[in-house]
């Protein structure tokens, strides 16, 4: 591992670090999670959780990636070898690997409505026209599976180039992108009539809202949009150099994280209460409800080409950080040349994309437990994959790390200032694993089953 790439400057590691985080978490789910939990309410229990919760989980992924400088696999074999944490690795590769199956399905629909958008499909159509257009393309066999195809073409050309010159070098041209658009889309939004009061919504809490549904909502949310438990904060960390400052590069990409999240509802919920439409859409906020707004917008179909464009790009640095994940743990763990490994991990997320995209048609009948495959897929990696990888590496730096190792590794040697250290470790140790405990529980249902009992 000595000849290892590593991130080129600390401008490609911010960049490349929030590319890995920022994704269709932050502008496809975080806007509707917000909309269903009570808006501002909603908006700062979540920020107190990324700050509280998720930080300390991101820290606890770079300190295993750069003091390891492995592979999510092949970090827990440097630290803890010959025990069963490598498990927690083979979790996190896992479900990188299965969430892309479904997420270069929704990933290939932002090209499908970039393509509506530029060919004017939005003008002068109901929200039920633009609902059975969408019904009708997810449900059809070719075109769904052409834009998916194309999107894992993108990101397999992106991987093979390499950490440098593929991965670093991307994430400098499309997250200083995908910010430009935001900015002017969150501009024309709140220039719109009736604009204040979606951002009285957003920014303006009503604390009575506040109860352990909008809790635990919003701590899931955290944990999404941040990507931690799913081993690509651990694979992006090992390659950090030695003078990155750790606590200070999590807490600017929690910030910023953040920051694209409130943006994406800035743009969105303005435009939401203009046209008189229920912010509590839900899914559907997005791939029906917005493309009905730009609609009856002046320039429209503009508008909707840009912000489909910007879905785009959110998904593609996800796209690209999730199979980094298991293209490196090939690459290191199973000795197989670089563009060997991308290449099957390319083809096996092919073939499972293939199948969810399918699943909104010819094979909506094949179930698993009752869910298509794509939600089979979805419920597995985001209701029981990821919180337990959270969980297991919280407790796993918390409990089993030396502190003194801890802190040389957090401080670079004792040469930068980590004030909070004792917070930080009182908050890994104990607060993080049951909160991401109490998500698994709600997740699962389990948590009203409970109260149901008693």
């Amino acid at each position: 591992m000595q000849n290892r790439d590593t991130f080129g400057s600390r401008l490609g590691v911010i960049f490349a670090t929030v590319g890995c985080a920022v994704g269709l978490g932050n502008v496809w789910r975080f806007p509707y999670m917000l909309g269903t939990n009570g808006g501002a309410a909603f908006l700062l229990v979540y920020f107190l959780c990324a700050l509280l919760l998720g930080l300390p989980v991101m820290m606890a992924e770079f300190y295993i990636g750069r003091y390891s400088r492995r592979n999510a696999v092949g970090a827990f074999n440097v630290i803890a070898p010959k025990t069963r944490w490598r498990f927690v690795g083979y979790n996190g590769v896992l479900a990188a690997f299965l969430i892309l199956g479904f997420y270069f399905v929704i990933s290939g629909w932002t090209f499908e409505y970039v393509f509506q958008s530029i060919a004017g499909s939005f003008e002068g159509k109901s929200t039920g026209d633009i609902e059975a257009e969408f019904t009708a393309f997810s449900s059809s066999i070719f075109r769904p599976v052409f834009w998916t195809l194309l999107f894992i073409f993108i990101t397999h050309f992106i991987i093979v180039t390499g950490v440098k010159n593929g991965i670093e070098r991307s994430s400098k041209l499309l997250m200083p992108l995908l910010f430009v658009i935001l900015v002017v889309l969150c501009i024309r939004s709140v220039t719109l009539p009736g604009a204040m009061a979606g951002l009285e919504f957003l920014f303006r809490p009503d604390f009575s809202k506040i109860n352990s549904q909008v809790l635990l909502s919003a701590m899931g949310q955290a944990f999404f949009s941040l990507s931690v438990g799913m081993g690509c904060l651990i694979t992006y960390s090992s390659y950090f150099g030695k003078e990155t400052k750790l606590p200070r590069t999590a807490l600017e990409v929690t910030v910023i994280d953040t920051l694209v999240a409130v943006l994406a509802g800035i743009m969105i919920f303005p435009a939401v209460f203009s046209f008189g439409i229920e912010p509590a859409a839900g899914v559907e906020l997005v791939f029906i409800t917005l493309p009905n707004v730009f609609g009856q917008l002046p320039l429209g179909n503009l508008w909707a080409c840009i912000f489909f464009l910007l879905l785009a790009v959110a998904a593609l640095t996800s796209t690209i950080s999730l199979h980094e994940v298991a293209t490196a743990f090939l690459h290191e763990e199973r000795g197989i040349t670089r563009k060997r490994a991308a290449l099957l991990v390319s083809l096996g997320v092919t073939a499972l994309a293939v199948l969810s995209s399918l699943s909104f048609g010819i094979m909506k009948d094949f179930t698993i437990f009752g869910l298509t495959f794509f939600d089979f897929l979805d419920y597995v990696t985001a209701k029981l994959m990821l919180p337990l990888g959270g969980m297991f590496i919280c407790i796993f730096v918390g409990w089993r790390i030396d502190r003194k190792i801890l802190k040389a590794e957090l401080t670079n040697g004792g040469t930068v200032a980590f004030y909070f250290f004792s917070i930080y470790s009182f908050l890994l140790k104990y607060i993080a694993p049951l909160a991401i405990g109490f998500i698994f529980l709600n997740e699962l249902a389990l948590i009203d089953f409970i109260r149901e009992i008693f």
